[in-house]
């Protein structure tokens, strides 16, 4: 990546944020600069400015990878910034590598001294190079950031930008053991500025901001002031009682100061990010007044990702509840897959991703963003015996992990995501390239796993978090879920080795095939023996999950599945059509319902608006997915429990049923070179639509009631074949616009 830049830090300790300084001018008699390409990363996080331009929009720069094995570089064109003497700086902030990680409080967790690394190729038209870098010719000076960090936020001096300061020298670092490497996922970016919605003073007097949705990212700040004078935004996610409600950030401070010059001063905090809606402002010059007149403006960033799935409705609530989802999506894949942007946490936890990885893959081009997660995952889990550990990166073996959650081995749907996040990520981008890279880490999970199974071939040893956050669990226990762990676990393995098999045979590895068919099916038939009455006709372990579970993966046998969906149909109606599952179980309960012929039951679980359900936070006026069932309780108070996001992903899986069985469109194949589109409408919905850009070409769905005949509408590309069903539709069809009709009676009366 480098041929001859070296990383470079200061000698001594700078007052706050430091940038590191370094000039250069071009070598002459060599005609006109053709190219110029900088490279550059750092330990910590790192801004570029040529020549006072900032080198490009990226944010956070290198990102949050496994340090230990692998630091990204980025790389961008800098040719039209480049003069004849230029000065190249590289301002370096905590981050990850040295900022606050946890909610332990831990720091310096990756080194205690930042450093940073550029290196500028340049051709002439005449064919001469030019390389100019970091060495220890360079020097450092303060810049205008007193202090950062993600969690707790930034400070920002205005007053040292046109200070005078001593530059002082440099050093460079030589550190065989940093192992640099291009980006695979695209970089972090501002995505969209918000507007201030509304500004008030709280029940105490204090001046509250609200941009209008939950968003991730800062606050831009535009103001004129005294000298010397504070600005302070404090964020949060929700209000309580009139005023932010913070306790759910727990430690996270989340506070940025703004110190004014006593000149026009533009603040951008982007060393931090914060999870937020509201704003309580401190200091602002002319007070509420002034701010409804402007100057504050939200910044929303995540990472590039093109966005690729669509879905609406006739339902104004279901489209707030995908708009949600899309939402919580961005805001949490900012540079990796996080389970939150707010708290005192914002970790690579595993199991999220894991359920949600089919519809982040439909709504957004994911593919390379995960691949990049996925590199870590098999570094961290080369590292740790075959287990794919409880968050990635792994911060928790250096800091510790809670006694609740030990003994830590490979747990599952968490350690399932080596094998679960590659087939959803191959199944939507037909990319084989995510199969290749991960199947010896698949190999490795389950030859771990196959280690841990009891005598009776069930994996029901060891800590499991299960159906974590039942919504019948106390807030204080989020484990102690209706599901049997070992049933989940069990049937997690199942899964995975069933996966596994199917990647074998894409991959023609049939060294390991018969290897993983011995596992799948002897652990299939462990658990029909432990969990499958057959007389009795149901599970032993009697509870929504686990009859979810058992039907999605495939543990039953044909005719048990009819039993099977109607014992699951009757627990949803005697739970009075609420949400009754946890973590585990609610990705897959719609399926379970739909698959056994009660899309009337999934109908009305669907649209349920009393509380546990997916509606009744949009009631509550959520922007984002929260998650808790219940993160804001009906009074409006907060959730007593310590963990309470009002942005958290998983439980949007839902979105997924939403787009391949309401709106009617799956992939059969790879990539959608073959799809399924087969929609369920459901009463009281008159009309829905999806829309999906494959890479072969956008297939749309849209389906509109009149009386009780349903229209469809199907767009096909080329290269893509459809396979229709729809009442007594079946129709296979190649590219173009095709329209039919059929007589379908409404599923259910809500």
């Amino acid at each position: 990546m480098f041929t001859i830049a070296r990383l470079i830090t200061p000698t001594a300790p700078v007052d706050g944020a430091a940038t590191l300084v370094g000039r250069f001018a071009l070598d002459q008699g060599h005609g006109d600069l053709v190219r110029a390409s900088l490279r550059y990363s750092a330990l910590g996080v790192v801004e570029a400015t040529l020549n006072g331009v900032r080198v490009s929009d990226e944010l956070l720069t290198p990102g949050w990878s496994s340090y230990e094995w692998r630091v990204r570089v980025a790389e961008t064109d800098v040719t039209s910034l480049v003069a004849d003497d230029s000065t190249l700086e590289l301002t370096l902030g905590n981050g990850w590598y040295r900022g606050s990680l946890t909610w332990m409080g831990a720091t310096g967790v990756y080194g205690d001294r930042l450093a940073a690394v550029a290196q500028i190729d340049l051709v002439f038209s005449d064919g001469h190079t030019q390389v100019w870098a970091t060495d220890d010719s360079w020097s450092a000076r303060p810049s205008d950031t007193v202090s950062d960090d993600l969690y707790h936020g930034q400070t920002i001096d205005a007053r040292r930008r046109q200070a005078a300061s001593f530059e002082a020298p440099v050093e460079a670092i030589d550190d065989a053991s940093v192992r640099f490497e291009p980006y695979v996922g695209p970089p972090v970016v501002p995505v969209e500025t918000l507007a201030v919605r509304d500004a008030w003073l709280s029940p105490t007097g204090r001046m509250i901001v609200d941009f209008g949705e939950n968003v991730v990212g800062w606050v831009r700040a535009e103001v004129t002031g005294e000298p010397g004078r504070v600005v302070t935004l404090r964020h949060a996610e929700v209000l309580e009682k009139g005023e932010i409600g913070i306790r759910p950030l727990r430690s996270a401070r989340a506070t940025d100061r703004f110190i004014l010059s006593g000149g026009d001063d533009v603040f951008e905090p982007r060393f931090t990010f914060h999870g937020f809606r509201y704003v309580e402002v401190e200091g602002w010059p002319g007070g509420v007044d002034a701010i409804r007149r402007g100057g504050l403006t939200a910044i929303r960033i995540s990472s590039r990702l093109r966005r690729t799935g669509t879905f609406s409705s006739s339902d104004p609530l279901l489209n707030r509840l995908h708009e949600n989802v899309v939402s919580s999506t961005l805001g949490n894949f900012v540079d990796l897959p996080t389970d939150c942007p707010q708290r005192d946490e914002r970790l690579g936890w595993t199991g999220d991703i894991s359920v949600f990885a089919p519809t982040s893959a439909y709504l957004f081009d994911v593919s390379d963003f995960l691949r990049d997660w996925l590199r870590d995952v098999v570094a961290e889990q080369e590292h740790q015996g075959g287990v794919v550990p409880y968050v990635v990166p792994d911060v928790l073996k250096y800091v510790g992990v809670p006694e609740d959650i030990t003994p830590v081995d490979s747990t599952a749907v968490w350690s399932d995501a080596i094998v679960w996040v590659p087939w959803a990520v191959w199944m939507a981008s037909g990319d084989v390239r995510v199969l290749s890279e991960n199947f010896e880490g698949m190999l490795s999970h389950l030859r771990h796993v196959s280690s841990l199974v009891s005598g009776t071939g069930l994996w029901d040893r060891g800590f499991q978090f299960g159906d974590w956050l039942d919504p019948d669990a106390p807030p204080e226990d989020p484990a102690a879920a209706k599901a049997d762990r070992g049933l989940v676990a069990t049937a997690c393995l199942y899964r995975s080795a069933d996966l596994a098999l199917r990647v074998a045979d894409v991959l023609d590895r049939e060294d390991v095939r018969d290897e993983l068919e011995r596992l799948r099916d002897a652990t299939r038939a462990a658990f029909r023996a432990a969990y499958v009455d057959i007389e009795a006709r149901r599970l032993r372990n009697h509870c929504e999950t686990s009859y979810a579970l058992a039907i999605v993966f495939g543990l039953l046998d044909d005719g048990e599945r009819s039993w099977a969906g109607a014992r699951l149909a009757d627990l949803v109606e005697e739970s009075g059509f609420r949400i009754s599952t946890g973590f585990a179980g609610t990705p897959y309960i719609l399926d379970a319902l739909s698959g056994t012929g009660h899309v009337d039951a999934a109908g009305r679980l669907l649209l349920q608006r009393e509380c546990p359900s997916w509606l009744y936070p949009v009631t509550m006026g959520a922007t984002t997915i929260w998650e808790r069932w219940d993160s804001m309780l009906p009074d409006g108070t907060i959730n007593p429990g310590e963990m309470t996001s009002f942005n958290h992903y998983a439980l949007g899986a839902v979105a997924d049923w939403m787009h391949r069985e309401l709106a009617g469109l799956a992939p059969i194949e790879p990539g959608y070179s073959r799809v399924r589109v087969a929609p369920q409408p459901l009463a009281g919905i008159d009309h829905a639509q999806t829309s999906f850009d494959s890479v072969h070409g956008t297939v749309a769905v849209s389906w509109r009631r009149e009386g009780t005949v349903v229209h469809l509408d199907v767009t096909v590309p080329e290269g893509v074949v459809a396979d229709v069903r729809l009442g007594q539709v079946a129709a296979e069809v190649g590219a173009g616009l095709h329209r039919f009709s059929a007589e379908l009676a409404p599923t259910v009366a809500v």
